[in-house]
């Protein structure tokens, strides 16, 4: 084992924030249920409300305008299968509009529930991207028509980090009657977001990649926007999600943004910086190297290579060995085999897709680590390619003869 532990894989999950734990532990105290109407009931209550105008303010939203709930995956699905109740005339207005618009590269949450809805009956349309990951506008101009009812589009990639122009793809969703949704788990408080701006009906955040609890997302619903449960059976969150809430979690997640409010600006100039020291060490250190994802619209905390001849998995088990934690793509599908979607999306062939590793950074990373693993990455991708019988330097991988 290495002498340092280097953690780098922030777009999986971050630690606790400091300030979130001294917040949560202060909590604990408090267990009301929210929806009581003696004392306790109603201490937990107004933290309740607090907590959900802070969160909504963030966002540019109105405090009414945002339900708490589970994760980042549940507030997807909410907002996906309002089209499975559009076909069954559930949503006023929507009738023969539950069409799907989404993209290649969508969190696994995404694309699943919109290929169920699809065995259902809903019409889904799939975007492509480009090299680095953009979708296609003039595609997107094609597919929309009179029966799409939804766009659904990420913010930033979790793999890859490219940034999507969300404004032009909301507004060209509502040239069409359709609503716009965008994931934006990766992109809150690393970014500046105001859903006013964005122009979008539906938002998604989750706390625990912002220095927040896990167990605890919000979803934002523009006020006057079409809207059914998707989890039925009580009356909180004012009829639009059951389920007693997760009171310890939703002051964590508050608390989260405000110390983002705080640090997000300076945290993005230092990991943009350390970024691209990293990106310049390995194109300097380690040759036949490819770089994913948008070179200049991306997160500046995500780097995203492949280095032919290594498969992703091995660099990743080497580098644990000398404490330094990555990842090969998209938590949520680490336990697949299969190369990741989104850089099958973008044109990789599957051999370079499985040599690619995903660096995440985050407000604890220092220089000093970002030269450790300059130090140590080396070495790791010259062991393993000498362990290949069918690397070749420059090219795909060959047939070993």
């Amino acid at each position: 084992m290495g002498h340092k532990r280097v953690y780098l894989d922030y777009n999986a999950t971050t630690p606790l924030h400091p300030e979130v734990r001294k917040e949560m532990a202060a909590a604990m105290e408090m267990f009301g249920n929210p929806s009581s109407m003696h004392s306790y009931g109603r201490e937990a209550r107004a933290n309740v409300e607090h907590a959900r105008k802070t969160v909504a303010e963030f966002l540019g939203a109105h405090e009414d305008e945002l339900v708490f709930v589970g994760s980042g995956s549940e507030a997807n699905n909410t907002v996906l299968s309002l089209f499975a109740c559009a076909s069954n005339l559930c949503i006023p207005g929507f009738k023969g509009r539950q069409g799907i618009i989404t993209t290649k590269i969508e969190h696994p949450c995404v694309l699943e529930t919109s290929q169920c809805l699809k065995h259902r009956g809903s019409q889904v349309k799939l975007l492509d991207v480009d090299r680095y990951g953009r979708i296609d506008m003039d595609q997107l101009k094609e597919y929309l028509d009179d029966h799409i009812g939804l766009v659904s589009v990420m913010m930033a990639n979790n793999e890859i980090g490219t940034i999507q122009d969300i404004r032009e793809i909301s507004r060209l969703a509502h040239e069409h009657g359709a609503l716009m949704h965008t994931d934006a788990v990766q992109a809150v408080g690393k970014m500046p977001i105001d859903v006013n701006e964005l122009g979008v009906d539906f938002l998604t955040m989750s706390a625990h990649k912002i220095y927040g609890p896990k167990g605890i997302g919000a979803l934002y619903v523009r006020k006057g926007t079409p809207y059914c449960p998707f989890i039925r059976g009580g009356h909180q969150e004012k009829g639009r999600r059951a389920g007693t809430e997760n009171t310890l979690g939703i002051l964590g997640l508050a608390r989260a943004v405000e110390m983002r409010r705080e640090e997000m600006d300076e945290e993005a100039r230092r990991l943009g910086e350390m970024k691209q020291v990293l990106r310049d060490g390995i194109a300097a250190r380690i040759d036949d190297v490819e770089f994913n994802g948008h070179p200049e619209l991306s997160m500046p905390n995500t780097l995203n290579v492949s280095f032919p001849g290594a498969e992703g998995e091995a660099i990743l088990l080497y580098l644990d060995l000398e404490g330094i934690a990555v990842s090969t793509g998209s938590a949520c599908a680490s336990g697949s085999l299969d190369p990741s979607h989104v850089l099958l999306a973008t044109g990789s062939s599957a051999e370079r897709a499985h040599g690619s590793i995903r660096i995440s950074m985050g407000r604890d990373t220092t220089m000093d680590e970002i030269r450790y693993v300059l130090d140590v990455l080396p070495n790791v991708i010259a062991k393993i390619r000498n362990m290949s019988t069918a690397y070749v330097k420059g090219g795909e991988h060959a047939a070993a003869e």
